[in-house]
């Protein structure tokens, strides 16, 4: 068993919400981590190689419903409307939005990465320029301000796509929601974007693609711990798990320690059994009937629905 690490400096700006849950996880029986905190720059560039590839259905799936619906997506939304994006990353699917819209208001995506989301926000204003584009730095899941927007729109749209509600446990999805439909107001509208139930061979290979990006995006985790909050993680001594939990009807990623060891993090000494495990995500299916249940809970009533031949993904509309 590997000796514990001397206690290592930690930055004077360290992430004081960042250090308290990253301890109160490794400390916890299971161990865990909220999924979060992935999304620093190079973990969302990774998220963004993993909505390209081969295996992960979901972006192409999403996207193909998008180009082939946006018109009536766009219709059933009306003009002028305020569009915030919780999550934005990079927007990719929006922008396909976007250019349906009739005169929209003014965009505002929400990203956790300030520095990512400066980057975006660039190249919209660049893309759109008639458009308003107001970038908010904050974390979705706490409350935010959205910006003064200079046009009076007509009412606020939550876009919510890329299936990220299927990350949250079925009460938190529901907190979410309601959440949204606060921030959408009267008559605000909420298109949501779900993963749907299917074969487990289809789900287990988009989580654990052949090419390892899902491992590294899930390994990043660990090394933006090292990074920043000081942590002495051996990368290589953990590996990437993805398995669906058929009880639960969900995905689960997990970083599983190849040996006994103990790691330090900010001066605190974390012990690992060999093959014991740190839980980084969930994602959660559902079916159309599910979705409509929960966003029923949260105050949304269902307007509409777009799902693709096969039935793996739907854009859902719902009003407050």
């Amino acid at each position: 068993m590997s000796a514990p690490a001397p206690r290592p400096r930690v930055r004077a700006d360290i992430d004081r919400a960042f250090l308290e849950d990253v301890v109160a996880g490794l400390s916890a029986t299971p161990k865990t981590l909220p999924s979060k905190y992935f999304y620093d720059a190079a973990g969302s560039e990774l998220f963004e190689r993993i909505c390209e590839l081969p295996e992960y259905y979901p972006t192409r799936t999403e996207r193909a419903l998008l180009q082939q619906h946006a018109d009536a997506m766009a219709d059933a939304l009306g003009p002028r409307v305020l569009l915030i994006e919780p999550g934005a990353g990079s927007g990719e699917k929006t922008q396909l939005l976007l250019q349906a819209l009739d005169r929209p208001a003014a965009y505002v995506p929400v990203d956790i990465s300030g520095e990512y989301l400066a980057e975006v926000a660039h190249g919209w204003r660049s893309q759109f320029p008639h458009i308003e584009v107001l970038p908010v730095a904050a974390d979705f899941t706490q409350a935010f301000s959205v910006p003064r927007v200079t046009a009076t729109p007509s009412r606020r749209v939550v876009f919510f796509p890329g299936s990220t509600l299927g990350n949250f446990e079925p009460s938190a999805a529901r907190q979410l929601l309601s959440a949204f439909r606060k921030l959408a107001g009267e008559g605000g509208r909420l298109l949501l974007g779900v993963d749907l139930q299917k074969d487990v061979s289809i789900l287990e290979r988009a989580y654990d693609d052949a090419a390892g990006v899902t491992a590294a995006f899930n390994r990043n985790l660990l090394m933006r711990i090292n990074r920043e909050l000081g942590g002495r993680f051996d990368l290589d001594s953990f590996a990437h798990v993805a398995r669906y939990d058929d009880t639960h009807h969900r995905i689960e990623m997990h970083l599983r320690s190849t040996r006994d060891q103990v790691v330090s993090v900010a001066g605190t000494a974390v012990r690992f059994r060999s093959g014991e495990t740190i839980h980084t995500e969930n994602s959660y299916k559902y079916t159309p009937e599910s979705v409509r249940a929960l966003a029923a809970a949260a105050g949304w009533r269902a307007q509409a629905r777009w799902l693709d031949p096969d039935c793996w993904f739907g854009v859902f509309l719902f009003a407050a």
